[in-house]
């Protein structure tokens, strides 16, 4: 075991990628990788035994006829967007040539393959989607399959685990928020391609209860944390960072702190409890009471959380009101008294001049998703430019200022102009990315703290993310990765939602006993169970609860808490390198039923076996090198089986398989 753990975190801390299993042990024949398959080929008993048991749930072994309605990539608009490609892409190179730098080579089709499926669809390719794409002649085959992916559900997933990232989706921000019906709210936005200044417009001024709207969820994150809310809003959309002039004018940046206190008047109007004079609420919160009413019923005035987590739910509901916004009363500049009262304003441009009349909330997010304001662009150019290429035009990717320079304005500045013509197409921009000749270069292994610019010869190596990995692993093992998708606002509203002002006891226990075997989180995530195998729950992490427990394989390859913006952390750790050599995730495609033992063993010849294996694993056949080392494994394991477990435990245990290249 000393010998694998050695050479394997030497595998992680190093970015370099091998293109064969070179001198990745396959020595360690352990019989016990693929404990079904093990006995095989021995004799076969006197008496014909029973069939092994399958333990894989029956739910994550058949493929779905159909999982949802994707909004397709169009392919009217195809020959625009490769136009539009090619202009990015002589941006980027006339770049790299005023530094006499030329572009890397087009990448080979196997490795275009492995990294599109990973940065488009989260997880690598299946044994038949990477031998459909390797023998296809078809010239357009790239574009065929970006326009493919971005049109599949894999698509959803991905990009909601990337969203997911940086809005800090918790299916309980807090005890008693409700969050699941804005969580699927993204995936539907994502589902169905909806233009991202609409997007984020709904979710700045959405009212009501998450159930209703379920855009609200978006400041119910932030809950009784009005500053912090502006701090979040405005770094995540506009890649400012304004937190510290919340006390103090910014010591590194422009901004003061009446600047920022200016801004958040736009918002402090806004209120996510119910309110006097709301439907149901006259002189006591109905929540308080409707909860006071149940101790008199429940034994030892115990109330069931189920009935205090339903009650308390529709406590909060979303809306805009009148009020001012006063400096702080230690406030210690001269350009105004402390407990002044502020008149809002927004950082820089103007208010749009349509939303002039409208209220300081639907000001605040007119100005921020207009058209005119470059930074809105800019943001989330940047944001995508980084997820598919490893590096941001600017980094840190969220805060621009003087001493962060884009390395390339023009190309930043064009792929904002082709957005707003788009309507704020995210797909379509993300098709321009990935159609350049930038994105399917080779790639390049950079590290950002060497302090030197990347100037994007093409993109750069990365570590794929904790997501990706879990995802790629389900992908080996199950036919069916999405055995179930988490609930929205219909699913959910018929078991929270309640009128305070017709009410009664029996109403308010009959429900929460109906919410208490249904959507109560400790109900629901035992419901998941069916779906799992020693623990883990097969079904990929968009779904899966959010954020997972400490120990869960997703959160010690780095998934985030979901506390911080962009929290996830690609940091090699000892707890990575013993959940891929003995995890229950690892261990779970070796299992008969298991879509690469199937595969494996529906081929008859053993060369056929390996080609297999390898495309699995890595989406490229064996080169004569790799192949000399696994009939040497073969060669050595009495059990061909055995041998052919410890070959897939061998390729997932290598760089090659854990970095996008």
């Amino acid at each position: 075991m000393h010998s694998r753990f050695s050479m394997f975190s030497t595998v992680i801390r190093r970015p370099v990628i091998r293109r064969s299993i070179s001198l990745l042990v396959l020595v360690f024949a352990v019989s016990s990788l693929w404990p079904v398959l093990a006995t095989a080929q021995k004799p076969k008993p006197k008496k014909k035994p029973a069939p092994p048991k399958i333990r894989l749930p029956e739910s994550v072994r058949t493929r779905p006829s159909h999982l949802m309605d994707v909004a397709p990539a169009s392919r009217e608009r195809r020959t625009e967007l490769e136009l539009a490609a090619a202009e990015l892409d002589s941006l980027i190179e006339g770049k790299l040539t005023e530094l006499g730098q030329s572009p890397n080579p087009y990448v080979e089709d196997d490795v275009f393959l492995r990294r599109i499926y990973l940065d488009v669809a989260g997880r690598i390719p299946t044994l038949a989607e990477a031998q459909a794409f390797l023998d296809s002649n078809d010239p357009d085959k790239r574009i065929e399959l970006i326009d493919t992916l971005l049109s599949s559900p894999d698509y959803v997933s991905h990009t909601y685990n990337f969203w997911a990232d940086t809005l800090r989706l918790r299916e309980r921000p807090q005890p008693n928020i409700v969050a699941e019906p804005f969580l699927a709210y993204v995936k539907d936005a994502i589902r169905t391609n909806k233009p991202y200044d609409e997007w984020v417009y709904e979710m700045l001024t959405a009212d009501g209860k998450v159930w209703e709207n379920p855009a609200t969820g978006f400041q119910l994150r932030d809950d009784g944390m009005p500053l912090p809310y502006i701090d979040n809003t405005v770094r995540v959309f506009l890649g400012t960072q304004i937190g510290c002039a919340q006390c103090h004018d910014h010591p590194f940046d422009q901004w003061t702190q009446y600047q920022f206190y200016e801004l958040a008047a736009l918002t402090a109007g806004t209120r996510t409890r119910i309110k006097k004079g709301d439907p149901g609420y006259e002189k006591t919160n109905p929540a308080n009471a409707m909860i006071s009413e149940a101790r008199k019923h429940y034994d030892k005035g115990r109330v069931p959380g189920a009935f205090q987590r339903m009650i308390r739910a529709n406590s909060y509901s979303v809306s805009e009101v009148k009020a001012t916004l006063r400096l702080p009363h230690d406030y210690a500049y001269a350009d105004a008294k402390p407990k002044s009262v502020i008149e809002p304003a927004v950082l820089w441009g103007e208010i749009p001049s349509q939303a002039k009349n409208a209220s300081p909330r639907h000001q605040f997010a007119a100005w921020l998703t207009s058209p005119d304001n470059q930074q809105f662009q800019n943001m989330i150019v940047n944001r995508l430019w980084q997820r598919f290429m490893g590096v941001g035009f600017v980094e840190p990717i969220d805060d621009f200022r003087d001493e962060h320079p884009c390395v390339n304005e023009p190309a930043m500045e064009f792929l904002g102009k082709e957005l707003v013509r788009s309507g704020f197409d995210l797909k379509d921009l993300i098709r321009i990315i990935l159609y350049s000749r930038t994105y399917q270069s080779v790639a390049s292994d950079y590290d950002l703290t060497s302090g030197e610019p990347y100037y994007f010869p093409g993109p750069t190596i990365r570590r794929m993310t904790a997501e990706q990995v879990w995802d790629s692993m389900l992908t080996l093992a199950v036919r069916n990765p999405m055995p179930f998708q988490r609930p929205g606002a219909e699913e959910l509203k018929p078991y929270l939602d309640v009128d305070f002002t017709s009410l009664t006891f029996e109403q308010a226990k009959a429900q929460s006993e109906r919410f208490a075997k249904t959507y109560f989180l400790s109900a629901y995530n035992r419901e998941l169970n069916k779906h799992a195998y020693q623990g883990n729950i097969l079904c990929r992490a968009s779904e899966l609860p959010a954020p997972q427990r400490a120990d869960h394989f997703l959160r010690q390859f780095g998934q985030s808490d979901r506390e911080t913006i962009d929290g996830a952390e690609k940091e090699a750790t000892v707890p990575q390198i013993l959940a891929m050599f003995n995890g229950p995730i690892t261990h779970v495609m070796l299992e008969r039923g298991s879509a690469i033992v199937d595969d494996v063993l529906a081929i008859d010849s053993t060369r056929d076996r390996i080609d297999a294996i390898f495309m699995s694993v890595l989406a490229r056949r064996p080169s004569s090198k790799d192949r000399l080392l696994a009939a040497k494994e073969l060669s050595r394991t009495p059990n061909d089986n055995v041998g052919y477990g410890n070959i897939i435990w061998a390729l997932l245990n290598t760089r090659e398989f854990l970095f996008v290249q």
